[in-house]
């Protein structure tokens, strides 16, 4: 005789608790971005991603043999949260062409998106606000939310922030901090002017505000000409806190930035770094430091800003005449990526999954406000591709958008 053994329910799929700001985030805009990038049926325009034939290869592999060769034991080894001392004092070296910098000021990050956590972790409470551009870096208000911070969007015009209306912001909302872009801002591209600059700083001067201030774009001139950071303004680099990255200038792939602070403050962000990686890569940061003293990176950003110039000139030519009437589309004077807002009625996420049908991707234009958002724009990168794949793709989005009309 068989024996019988009592039915037992299917028990359910086990899961983790998620914490409360990471609910319903199961994927990300940036996630889905690489994952878009990685499909080879599709030319994406939807990742500011370098195109890697401009890498300077042999330059990096050069340093990394010096480094391997030289300092390899040190290099394999754990390191300082600061940072190394060797690639504080090149990025102090080249902050100070335009702000006077020791290596003191300086934490190094892996990239400046590793920055926006290691400033959030450091300085925001739960419910505090965070001033920013409408619209601003997704990424950053992802960085900032999940510290618990309140994002608000201050109005931008074609020069960026909107000085009067980020002092009422100001006095509305008594913000924690102000994070701004102000070269070759993503996602528009726009840069403010120094008179505009200049107006931001007598704001923040005048409120007593601290500047989050990220450039991880503003040596990718297409005219020559650069534009010095806020923070570099009277009265400002006490109060700002400066992010930049190797990442757009040299390779993603390497992950090295840094944060410039004056003050107590340094020693609390590095404090915050080691809590959320103990250090960067040594080896990396290492082969950075190298780089910087022994190759010319100058003459690399004006080769590759010169390849960057014709895609945006290929980009702007083809999509403008398919954009709809009343469309609004900016022409950056550098960095990476053109925005274009199609109108009332349109929804850009709508017509996403059109657009990927026919082969072609960008980003849609809402998830880079912290409020109000407008779903009629999107995000276009113009730097991964040639100006032939660029002018047939958007051939195709040019149809996409013809099919989608105004709801």
């Amino acid at each position: 005789m068989t024996p019988s053994f009592p039915q037992v329910p299917t028990p359910q799929p086990f899961r983790f608790p998620v914490a409360a700001r990471y609910a319903g985030m199961e994927s990300s805009p940036l996630k889905d971005i690489f994952a878009l990038a990685a499909r080879k049926e599709i030319v994406s325009f939807a990742g500011g991603i370098p195109d890697p034939a401009l890498f300077a290869l042999e330059d990096v592999t050069a340093c990394y043999d010096w480094v391997l060769s030289h300092q390899g034991h040190r290099a394999l080894q754990y390191g300082v949260s600061e940072g190394e001392v060797e690639l504080r004092e090149q990025a102090a070296r080249r902050l100070s062409r335009d702000l006077p910098t020791d290596a003191s000021q300086i934490r190094v990050t892996s990239g400046s998106q590793e920055g926006l956590f290691v400033v959030a972790q450091a300085l925001i409470e739960p419910g505090d606000v965070v001033l920013v551009e409408s619209p601003t870096y997704l990424a950053a208000v992802q960085a900032f939310a999940v510290h618990g911070a309140r994002m608000i969007g201050v109005a931008t015009d074609e020069d960026g922030v909107i000085p009067e209306a980020l002092e009422e912001a100001i006095r509305t909302h008594h913000p924690r901090m102000v994070y701004l872009i102000p070269s070759f801002q993503n996602p528009t591209g726009r840069t403010m002017p120094v008179a505009r600059r200049q107006a931001v700083a007598d704001v923040l001067r005048a409120t007593d505000v601290p500047l989050i201030e990220d450039d991880p774009y503003g040596a990718l001139s297409f005219t020559g000409s650069a534009w010095a950071p806020i923070a570099s303004l009277p009265g400002m680099s006490e109060r700002t806190i400066l992010l930049n990255s190797m990442s757009k200038l040299m390779s993603p792939g390497v992950r090295i930035g840094w944060m410039r602070a004056e003050g107590p403050v340094l020693d609390t962000l590095a404090v915050a770094k080691a809590a959320i990686s103990m250090q960067s890569s040594v080896v990396d940061q290492l082969m950075v430091a190298r780089y910087l003293e022994t190759a010319d990176l100058d003459a690399h950003v004006a080769a590759v800003s010169k390849v960057y110039r014709e895609r945006r000139d290929a980009m702007t030519a083809a999509i403008t005449p398919v954009l709809p009437g009343g469309a609004h589309l900016t022409r950056p004077e550098g960095g990476m990526f053109l925005w274009a807002a199609l109108g009332e009625g349109y929804d850009a996420q709508l017509m996403l999954a059109d657009a990927v049908a026919a082969g072609v991707a960008y980003l849609p234009g809402w998830s880079f406000f912290a409020d109000n958002a407008d779903r009629s724009t999107m995000r276009l990168s113009f730097v991964t591709h040639s100006p032939a794949v660029i002018e047939e793709a958007i051939g195709r989005l040019g149809e996409v958008i013809a099919k989608h009309p105004r709801g």
